[in-house]
């Protein structure tokens, strides 16, 4: 395995900046965020499909450092019914199409969450049970054939035209593809290419084992991201895990992301990349900051460090 770190934390560094802060880190990849909902500046799609001279100038930074390109990630709601949509399926292709050009196999981003019938307006995470309403199942059903299925079927057409191999969807909350059996459900559709960033920060929350959904996973763990949630003791315990409140309100969630290490400890997180090794995945890990406890300094520095003692080299 190799450590990486995804450059959205950086946002605010000019982009060789950014790199030279990687090199210090002691990372071996970038997994480079543009597009979706990710703000970051240094590698947006649009702008290096349209200005060859730019993207040749920014590869040629990577490589100088000794650097490699993880993944392109593009993470956001590719299924939403409005403008945001709209506009996150335009970058998501724009994306792959980047990869092409630069010769990037894997892209990260989302499965994408609809709404829960034609001519609604906002996407609807339809996690109780189908048993009722009665109007559940249509529901359920009109979100994956009608609007993930067909998407997805051609999103994995244009990956294969553009060289594109792995497509690692996070399992994120609030989309359609949230943890091993919803991947799944969409792999066993569209085919092997789809396969998941395991995660294990939200597997956390959902009350779920990451080295657990690491073994059902198997050879559908295309990415892993290296990212840790605290379960705050005696908050949780009153309200449960379903959290409403800002990320930035850490003292009253139930939960935080946290640095690695910070929710569990190194001994849990050896056992994760070794039964995560032992299953076949020895590409990337990559780490993704949202520690909002402590500085982003701290917090990048204390994961790198984690995760240098507990992946498996």
């Amino acid at each position: 395995m190799k450590l990486s770190i995804c450059t959205d934390v950086m946002g605010d560094l000019p982009f060789t900046e950014m790199l030279d802060k990687c090199v210090a880190l002691g990372v071996e990849g970038i997994e480079m965020t543009g597009g979706g909902w990710s703000p970051a500046p240094h590698f947006r799609a649009d702008e290096l499909l349209a200005d060859k001279g730019l993207l040749k100038q920014r590869m040629n930074e990577i490589e100088a450092r000794g650097l490699e390109i993880a993944a392109l990630n593009c993470s956001g709601n590719p299924l939403d019914p409005g403008a945001l949509g709209e506009r996150h399926r335009k970058q998501i292709e724009q994306t792959f199409r980047l990869a092409g050009e630069i010769g990037v196999k894997k892209i990260v981003t989302m499965s994408g969450l609809p709404a829960a019938a034609p001519g609604d307006s906002v996407p609807n995470w339809l996690v109780y049970t189908k048993s009722w309403p009665e109007e559940m199942p249509e529901r359920d059903r009109y979100q994956w054939e009608d609007c993930a299925f067909p998407y997805w079927h051609r999103l994995v057409k244009l990956s294969k035209e553009v060289g594109v191999e792995k497509i690692a969807l996070e399992n994120f909350s609030a989309m359609l593809v949230w943890n091993p059996e919803t991947l799944f459900r969409l792999r066993n559709e569209v085919g092997p290419m789809v396969g998941m960033n395991l995660d294990p920060s939200h597997l956390f929350w959902k009350g779920a084992c990451p080295i657990a959904g690491a073994r059902a996973l198997g050879d559908a763990i295309h990415h892993v991201h290296g990212k840790d949630t605290r379960i705050e003791r005696g908050l949780a315990d009153v309200n449960g895990l379903l959290e409403l409140r800002e990320v930035t309100d850490v003292a009253n969630r139930a939960w935080n992301y946290v640095a690695v290490g910070a929710g569990h400890d190194l001994q849990w997180w050896k056992e994760f990349f070794s039964v995560v090794r032992m299953l076949g995945y020895n590409d990337w890990v990559s780490l993704e900051m949202e520690d909002f406890t402590m500085s982003t300094e701290a917090g990048i520095q204390s994961s790198i460090d984690a995760l240098q003692q507990t992946i498996s080299r």
